[in-house]
């Protein structure tokens, strides 16, 4: 819990902090009205997948782009300028007047949440290194948090606003004021520059470490964001409980990842990067088998240890990362951390078709064996 006291007790902490925790309370916001959306324009569930994907388009699009642009503009004002634009980004889907216009802003909404998401990463492993103090973990305990944040006092909120518009837009504006007056506090930071001339042949060897680290990144993310836009979908549909008890699953997932998060720093320099990453897959499979016995009770309780179990993994994974020799913290990010939020988009794309084609427990028996998958990459690949 040192990293925890350290970034409540000093605002240049709480300030990166706080962008995690923002971009998961607009996400954790919007995902409470994809029933809504669902029902608005009569969509099936490959309908919803499709309209996701676009959101995952526009994130691999942007990769390339984001190692140049924070070089240019400096790792804080990227981190700075992401955030509020893509406060402004999520209010887009719910006020489009039809299908092919939900596409297209969940298309703009990926680009901005690409970008801020490696920007973000990038921004806090500048500050490890600069700092020499872990706060990675805790960081995205706050990312989780904003997801309890958005999905619990979010599901208070849709009882008041009537209208899904304004209950959006009064978390943006939220989101807006709050970045606006931290960003202050990291605007001016920039990404150490490597010096030392590389060759060719070097750099590739110098990424080649970032692969295995990137495809455990994908599957590990690829099942958060199938969880996040799917749980209340998952209860509703498979459990059949009413409309207001849909978001505990998620509200649950969200605790116990913020708590997983939280301690994973301490934990981290107790037990080291391969156990922290296996031992995490096999938690989150415990929970998988508890969600696929479709009772309330135990599929909450399943959801929640899910969390637990993915809590420690991508802090692990961005931390190598940001740490690699010979890549700046933005190009090792850029590839771990675009290509692990690419399957945190799709993630919700590949569901919905399963679920149209069968249903959505095949889908989470489909999440665990991918738990699996990267049960057995920590151990064969990034082990070595």
């Amino acid at each position: 819990m040192n990293s925890l006291k350290l970034i409540l007790l000093n605002k240049t902490y709480f300030a990166p902090a706080w962008v995690f925790a923002s971009i998961n309370i607009l996400t954790g916001t919007w995902v409470l009205y994809l029933p809504h959306i669902k029902t608005k324009f009569a969509l099936n569930d490959g309908q919803v997948g499709l309209a996701l994907f676009c959101m995952a388009l526009g994130l691999l699009l942007i990769i390339p782009f984001i190692p140049y642009v924070n070089r240019k503009v400096g790792l804080g004002y990227s981190t700075k300028f992401g955030i509020l634009l893509f406060s402004l980004s999520f209010n887009l889907p719910l006020i489009v007047p039809s299908y092919y216009a939900l596409c297209t802003s969940l298309f703009l909404t990926g680009l901005l949440s690409g970008f801020t998401d490696v920007s973000m990463n990038a921004l806090v492993s500048a500050i490890e290194k600069k700092k020499t103090k872990h706060f990675m973990s805790a960081a995205h305990g706050f990312f989780s948090l904003g997801g309890f944040i958005g999905a619990g006092i979010g599901s208070i909120l849709m009882i008041i606003f009537s209208n899904p518009v304004w209950h959006m837009m009064l978390v943006s504006v939220f989101i807006l004021f709050t970045n606006g007056y931290l960003s202050k506090f990291y605007e001016d930071i920039i990404e150490e520059k490597i010096t030392k001339k590389i060759s060719r042949e070097s750099k590739l060897n110098n990424i080649r470490p970032l692969i295995g680290l990137a495809l455990v990144a994908f599957i590990i993310m690829f099942n958060e964001g199938a969880v996040e836009h799917w749980s209340n979908l998952f209860l509703f549909d498979m459990v059949n409980v009413p409309e207001y008890k849909a978001g505990f699953g998620f509200i649950a997932f969200s605790l116990c990842m913020t708590i997983g998060r939280f301690l994973g720093d301490d934990l981290s320099n107790r037990f080291g990067a391969f156990k922290m990453i296996s031992g995490g897959c096999m938690i989150a499979f415990a929970g998988y088998v508890l969600i696929l016995m479709a009772n309330f009770y135990l599929a909450v309780l399943g959801f929640g240890i899910l969390g637990l179990g993915l809590s420690v993994i991508i802090p692990e994974i961005f931390r190598l990362a940001g740490n690699t020799k010979g890549v700046t913290a933005s190009v090792g990010l850029s590839i771990v951390s675009g290509i692990g939020f690419a399957g945190f988009l799709s993630g919700p794309v590949l569901l919905g078709f399963i679920s149209n084609q069968s249903n959505l427990t095949w889908s989470y028996a489909f999440l665990a064996g991918l738990i699996v998958l990267a049960l057995l990459l920590t151990i064969f690949k990034l082990k070595e």
